[in-house]
């Protein structure tokens, strides 16, 4: 079965999971600007509350650094640095707080050796090959009718469904361990710990619909491969 070059038929494959990742999105966004407004008793910034959780967890080899951009916030295992965007360094409110939280979560995993986080880093490398040429590469397959070719974008492109998969644990595992360090040091009262946890699932919610894409994009190959023997 032929089809034009611009067409990809197997492209309302994606509609669903897309619009669960728009909604992600504007979830992750409405629920950050709400709770970034509502500012925290204990009235500690989101860097100080970074260094408490790294100090109280035995972790004294971690910098917490400012860095530019919004939600860019993320924890470098290699160079040991928390990296917190300017509103959630400085800011005192419930998001902020919940955010550096999470990060530092992303430290403690480092520091006992969670092995997720160290499987997903070695994914690193092959995930960005797989995401950037696998797909393309699938459905050049599919127009120039080479098997092989859709085949090897399929092996790709799992590397980088592989990656995303992996990420889920990790993440969900850092927002468990900010929300038991947020508690257990009274950083934030019940009600507010409440609105961290709203937080911290809308941003885990993102990391679900990307991995919902992946999947819907790693389908569309095996449905090409099918499809060019048709």
């Amino acid at each position: 079965m032929y089809f034009p070059f611009f067409f990809d038929p197997t492209m309302i494959m994606l509609i669903p999971a897309l619009l669960i990742a728009f909604y992600a999105q504007y979830k992750v966004k409405s629920t950050f600007s709400h709770y970034d407004d509502v500012y925290t008793r204990a009235n500690l910034s989101g860097a100080e509350v970074a260094r408490r959780i790294l100090a109280n967890n035995g972790i004294s080899d971690v910098n917490v650094k400012q860095i530019g951009g919004k939600l860019s916030d993320h924890y470098d295992p290699k160079q040991k640095v928390l990296n917190l965007s300017q509103s959630v360094y400085s800011n005192n409110s419930i998001a902020a707080i919940g955010v550096a939280a999470h990060e530092a979560g992303h430290a403690i995993q480092d520091k006992v050796g969670y092995s997720p986080l160290s499987i997903r880093a070695s994914l690193v490398p092959a995930a960005n090959i797989g995401s950037s040429l696998g797909l393309p590469m699938a459905i050049f397959g599919f127009f120039i009718r080479a098997d092989f070719l859709i085949m090897a974008g399929f092996v790709l492109f799992a590397a980088a469904f592989l990656f995303h998969l992996v990420t889920l644990p990790v993440e969900f595992n850092a927002s468990n361990r900010a929300i038991a360090n947020l508690k257990n040091n009274s950083f934030l009262t019940d009600k507010e710990l409440k609105g961290a946890k709203k937080v911290l699932r809308a941003a885990a919610f993102t990391y679900v619909a990307a991995t919902l894409v992946a999947l819907a994009n790693l389908l569309r190959i095996l449905v090409l491969f099918n499809m060019s023997d048709d």
